[in-house]
């Protein structure tokens, strides 16, 4: 691997070398002449394809609505999440972060807790003010996105603004509700930023977004009927036909022939 110090750094393919950047830098590598690849490589390769993906259709639904700025490994961590879930395990992708700095635990000590029916519920607690702010913003972003089509079917957003400015005073809690009906799984994030009584503090250490639920689409149960067999007619044994006997002769009965 080289680093390119050039004053007009390029990112691509140029001939047989290939020009990236990691961790801030550009980088060359030459591209090899040849590829063997076994049939593990290329079920690893299908694999990653498919979560690569699944972790650009995340980050393009929540694009338009998350307002902080992600770290720069942002892709990466995403595609090894999905990874390590599973393929379809959707319900895998809780806690994510999608600033990777700081989570939710930051600013929340109590868990916070989404039901199905679109109710986000924050617990009782004492919040702390970092940074001088004075006012809390918590952002409820649920987006259903239908995996198997790969598209958005729909989004809502839920505010809360939480004064930070009475110390002695303990947060009462609350709870914030959305509403996305439609086809697929439903992805809720929530999103905290704090700020003065000016501006916005623009410190990762404070910024959250993270993945607290993941809610799949109820399939509704189809009950299967099966057609009662009807029961079998018994065909009767014919009776056996009664002999009747001639009054005895001699002291012996008389069998009469019909």
């Amino acid at each position: 691997m080289a680093i390119l110090d050039s004053i007009i750094p390029f990112k691509g393919r140029l001939g047989n070398v290939i020009s990236y950047v990691r961790n801030g830098k550009h980088c060359l590598r030459t591209v090899p002449e040849s590829v063997r690849q076994t049939a593990n490589t290329r079920r690893a390769a299908k694999w990653f394809g498919a979560a690569s993906r699944k972790g650009a259709l995340i980050r393009n639904a929540f694009a338009p609505e998350i307002d902080i700025q992600p770290d720069r490994v942002l892709v990466n961590r995403l595609n090894s999440y999905i990874l390590s879930a599973g393929r379809n395990n959707h319900a895998g992708l809780s806690k994510f972060r999608f600033n990777g700095y700081t989570g939710l635990s930051k600013h929340f000590s109590g868990r916070l807790v989404f039901s199905k029916d679109g109710k986000l519920h924050i617990p009782e607690q004492r919040l702390q003010a970092y940074g001088g702010a004075i006012r809390m913003e918590v952002k409820l972003i649920a987006t259903r996105i239908d995996f198997s089509t790969r598209t958005i079917t729909g989004t809502d957003v839920a505010l809360l603004n939480i004064d930070l400015n009475q110390p002695v005073q303990p947060f009462e809690g609350a709870e914030m509700s959305v509403d996305v009906p439609g086809k697929g799984t439903l992805v809720v994030v929530v999103q905290v930023r704090l700020f003065t009584k000016d501006f916005e503090i623009r410190n990762r250490k404070y910024q959250v977004a993270d993945i607290v639920a993941v809610v799949e689409e109820e399939v509704p149960q189809v009950t299967v009927r099966t057609k009662a067999q009807p029961h079998k007619k018994l065909t009767r044994i014919p009776a056996v036909p009664v002999r009747k006997t001639a009054p005895a002769q001699n002291g012996q009965a008389a069998i009469q022939r019909e």
